[in-house]
């Protein structure tokens, strides 16, 4: 009677302790269950900020285009204009219209070699790419008010 005390005893002790490691088992299994399905969530995310830069740059770079071809058409209108200028002033026109069309020239190359790797270097290189094509505007803008005088 006694062993089967002891053996009923040990086999109880032995069932509690299984059953608490199957708990623990459990809860390790969701842990990682859930934090695979955050992983799964952030690739998910990282993937659809991915796309939107690529939208985002794709649109930023057609925008450009189109005002990097309306720099070089107005360029060249006004250098057809100041054709009919006395020699000294033509000659400083053309020398500043030509920087002003290397300008364009270099924006355009910055532009089109721009590999997008993350937001905030977009971000920064919008900022300072936005500066330089005002910055062209306003030289064209002076050059050409310049002309009228």
């Amino acid at each position: 009677m006694k062993n089967t005390i002891a053996l009923f005893a040990a086999v109880t002790a032995l069932s509690f302790t299984a059953a608490a490691q199957d708990r623990n088992v459990n809860k390790s299994e969701k842990k990682v269950a859930k934090e695979q399905n955050n992983v799964d969530q952030s690739n998910k995310d990282l993937e659809a900020a991915k796309k939107d830069l690529a939208k985002d740059v794709a649109n930023y770079k057609k925008q450009n285009a189109e005002k990097l071809a309306s720099n070089d058409k107005n360029f060249a209108e006004f250098k057809a204009r100041v054709e009919s200028e006395k020699k000294d002033a033509k000659e400083d026109y053309k020398k500043r219209i030509a920087e002003l069309e290397e300008k364009n020239s270099d924006l355009k190359m910055r532009m089109e070699g721009y590999k997008e790797d993350n937001k905030e270097n977009w971000n920064n290189f919008k900022t300072k790419y936005d500066q330089d094509m005002a910055e062209l505007a306003k030289k064209f803008n002076d050059l050409k008010s310049d002309n009228e005088k």
